[in-house]
């Protein structure tokens, strides 16, 4: 079975500013039809940016003539809040949340706008939703699911782990769901799974570098307070001679990681821009299923042969066939 065949079906089971806010448009409290659409995402790294970017792209693309309130909370919760006040304030037409906490705090605030996700885990989990199904009064969106199961599968196989550390924010409920996940695949197979929590992304270096001794090799989930930070974890562990699989190709491309198996964010934000399309058109948020992405074509394999070189690992066929990412002395191919 080909390699995003094999992601599908393990899909298919698993899914039964702190202090400076600013405004590319601002609404009248209270105006009835806002032409702002608020964004708001935890911090900026090119996974959650190409979200943003690709929302932005779908509705201009589709004959829609929005200002956009781009908002950044940096890492930080409580400017999530904030941010989420703001919009509430302001009136916005819809809210975007990109990343579980920044999701949250819209979803709390924000009980009479629409409210859509991106880049969520599990959003029951996250107690966005009641369903996948539906069930959010106000709210939907899009999943970033990751194929743990397989990205485990595939560092065993390649690479004959027996420890695997995971560096995650314990306070990202995306990353604790993750980690979870982790641990099943990681018992599933026989491997010990070491793991270094973090609170911010400026702990990243040292729990990295806290485990690297134990470890064969480090994963990185989709949690976005150690993405924001995979040069500073991918620079000691290539330090240390241990390899680094990742789970979102965009943000590896320019980092020490071996291979990194996950989503087309891109994508993934246009199908958000849909969604919200849909909400503009009348649709009901709370009766619109979580979009999981589930096509070939949104699955990106990213493999850096220069890393693989420097560890002396060799990739079988079948993944060099499969791969869309290629990098290769020191160049994207």
């Amino acid at each position: 079975m080909q390699l995003k065949k094999a992601v599908l079906l393990v899909l298919a089971i698993a899914l039964i500013a702190p202090a400076s806010l600013f405004a590319s448009g601002a609404a009248e409290a209270g105006a009835p039809e806002s032409n702002v659409i608020g964004i708001s995402k935890i911090v900026a790294h090119p996974a959650l940016d190409a979200v943003e970017d690709a929302i932005i792209d779908e509705l201009r693309e589709q004959g829609y003539d929005f200002q956009f309130d781009l908002q950044n909370a940096q890492g930080d919760v409580t400017t999530a809040s904030q941010i989420a006040a703001k919009f509430r304030a302001d009136r916005v037409r819809l809210a975007v949340g990109i990343a579980t906490p920044t999701a949250q705090a819209l979803v709390n605030t924000l009980t009479d706008i629409p409210v859509v996700f991106a880049a969520i885990t599990d959003p029951v989990a996250a107690q966005l939703v009641s369903s996948y199904d539906g069930g959010g009064a106000n709210v939907t969106g899009s999943s970033d699911m990751i194929p743990v199961q397989t990205q485990f599968e595939l560092m065993q196989e390649m690479l004959g782990v027996q420890t695997v550390g995971h560096v995650y924010a314990s306070g990202e409920a995306n990353a604790v769901r993750l980690a979870e996940m982790a641990r099943d695949a990681a018992n599933s197979l026989g491997i010990e799974l070491v793991e270094s929590t973090v609170v911010d992304s400026s702990e990243v270096r040292s729990a990295t570098q806290a485990i690297l001794g134990r470890v064969d090799a480090i994963w990185v989930s989709t949690d976005n307070t150690v993405v924001s930070a995979l040069s500073a974890l991918a620079a000691v562990a290539a330090d240390a001679g241990v390899p680094v699989i990742a789970s979102d190709p965009i943000s590896s491309q320019d980092d020490d990681v071996l291979f990194a198996l996950g989503f087309d964010y891109y994508q993934m934000g246009r199908a958000t821009g849909r969604a919200i399309v849909e909400i503009l058109e009348g649709a009901d948020p709370g009766a619109m299923p979580t979009i999981f992405m589930t096509d070939p074509s949104d699955l990106n394999l990213l493999i850096n042969l220069d890393v693989a070189d420097a560890l002396g690992v060799s990739f079988p066929q079948a993944m060099l066939d499969d791969a869309s990412i290629v990098v290769e002395g020191g160049r994207v191919r």
